[in-house]
């Protein structure tokens, strides 16, 4: 490998910009000049050996850079991270430069080897394992102190001088993508490779997750439809559909296992070796030597992780689990005045009144999630796990037992201890088609409506310019880098 890195040449003719990295305006010479130093030295000097062009904007300010690679860099990165190929043989196995011929599709001259994902990710990765070495502060900024080992980019966005890394769309690919998706009036399966090939493989898995979703429930609404349209008195019915409800629950999950592990499989994640997994970008520590691979990197007592761990995040989920349990106290307190209020008055609009507190209550549920999740990537990442896959796992558990108790506690209480069937009912309805129409309107609605009313303003903004510059990468640059939803792209990694 370090053979291969000497003879690495930065030089691309035809520049791909890949990832736009945005400054704050006014930041010092000095320092823009030190991290592009950085970004396009050599591995052996401590660099991540890239390409880098700034943009020209139309007032001149030049605090917009594009990240780009060689095609051999990029090949060289593709095996650095790890990543898992198809061979001609048919089989799977990680990438090597050496043996690249081995690979399927492989050729000198073909670009499209490694998918636009993969080209991003490996970008990304070696942005974020840009590590201090000598430096003792950020170069024009006495005050953003560094040591050995710190993330460089890190500290840059810490201290505000780094503003936001994010992936560039590729227009062509993205329009062909657009039109096999959704661009024409069809019924079928999502074109999940190619979802693949642009977004990654998460975002490919969420969305080939809700298709067979969508697919399984069919039978289960089916079998439903009488349930709604009887009304039936008598109670073995529903217990049949509540242990057919059961049963089948359990096929879908266990059918999907298998799905998934298929096109993990093909896509090479599940492969993707764990031994060698390095450091994860926010890891801080020391600068010390692996004794496996003999490299340097930052390391860290697992003892004072296990006290962040025990002393400070495990009491601060148990004091928001249960605050939790107060709002729901306080949201059966709601349910006995409105059913008083109904109970006097006897209206329609008292009839309304019983669904209130359930809607206030999803509301509520939905905004402490959203919080908790800011709260729990904290604490995680104060927690300073070695490993990428060490801090997923945890920032789930914290994730998924308040998620659970939040969401889920107010109806085991109904059940199981006021034995309340009618308030069940009205809970789970109102409480269900709540956060549907929440989650629609902030994953769908409020992203499209931010991203016309931008696009349109920075439209008018590019017609008015009279200058020679390159006014399609100029404006894409402008539109992408408010929309904080194409941070997505970044989170597609290789940890599933």
């Amino acid at each position: 490998m370090a053979e291969s890195w000497s003879f690495l040449d930065t030089f691309e003719p035809d520049f791909r910009p890949l990832v736009v990295i945005e400054l704050a305006k006014g930041t010092k010479e000095e320092t823009i000049e030190w991290f592009a130093k950085r970004i396009v030295d050599k591995k052996a000097n401590g660099g991540a050996q890239l390409l880098v062009k700034p943009l020209v904007t139309e007032n001149g300010d030049e605090n917009i850079y594009l990240v780009g690679a060689s095609h051999l860099r990029l090949l060289l990165g593709a095996e650095a991270v790890g990543l898992v190929k198809e061979c001609n043989d048919n089989s799977m196995r990680t990438f090597t430069y050496s043996s690249r011929k081995t690979f399927k599709d492989f050729a000198d001259d073909n670009h499209n080897f490694l998918t636009m994902a993969e080209c991003q990710y490996i970008i990304k990765h070696e942005l974020e394992n840009l590590r201090a070495k000598d430096e003792k502060m950020i170069p024009g900024y006495p005050q953003a102190k560094l040591y050995p080992g710190k993330s460089i980019v890190r500290r840059l966005l810490t201290s505000g001088i780094l503003v936001q890394i994010f992936p560039l769309h590729d227009r062509e690919e993205l329009k062909k993508l657009s039109h096999s998706w959704y661009g024409r009036v069809k019924v079928g399966y999502q074109p999940l490779d190619q979802i693949r090939c642009y977004f990654g493989e998460t975002i490919a898995l969420y969305f080939g997750f809700l298709e067979y979703f969508t697919f399984a429930l069919i039978p289960m609404a089916v079998i439903g439809i009488p349930y709604y349209l009887f009304a039936w008195e008598d109670y073995d019915k529903y217990v049949m559909f509540a242990t057919f409800n059961l049963l089948w629950s359990t096929v879908i999950l266990e059918v999907w296992k298998r799905i998934c592990a298929i096109m993990t499989y093909r896509w090479g994640t599940l492969l993707m070796k764990r031994q060698f997994e390095e450091p994860r970008p926010g890891f801080h520590g020391a600068l010390g030597i692996n004794p496996v691979t003999g490299r340097e990197e930052p390391v860290y007592s697992s003892i004072k992780r296990q006290i962040r761990i025990y002393l400070v995040s495990l009491p601060f989920v148990c004091l928001c689990l249960y605050f939790s349990l107060y709002v729901m106290m306080i949201y059966f307190d709601l349910e006995q005045w409105a059913l008083g209020y109904h109970e006097v008055n006897e209206s329609n609009f008292s009839s309304l009144m019983l669904f209130v507190p359930s809607i206030i209550y999803a509301v509520v549920i939905e905004i402490m999630n959203r919080i908790y999740r800011y709260a729990a990537e904290f604490l995680t990442s104060w927690e300073n796990h070695r490993l990428e896959s060490s801090y997923q796992n945890h920032l789930i558990l914290k994730v998924l037992v308040f998620n659970f108790l939040n969401c889920f506690a107010s109806l085991f209480y109904i059940a199981f201890v006021l034995f309340d069937m009618k308030l069940l009912r009205q809970s789970l309805a109102t409480l269900l088609i709540t956060s549907q129409i929440l989650n629609q309107f902030a994953e769908s609605l409020l992203p499209y409506w931010l991203q016309t009313r931008h696009k349109k303003r920075m439209k008018k903004r590019m017609c008015s310019l009279k200058t020679d510059m390159d006014l399609s990468i100029v404006e894409q640059v402008n539109l992408e880098k408010e929309m904080g939803t194409y941070f997505v792209r970044f989170t597609a990694a290789k940890e599933l």
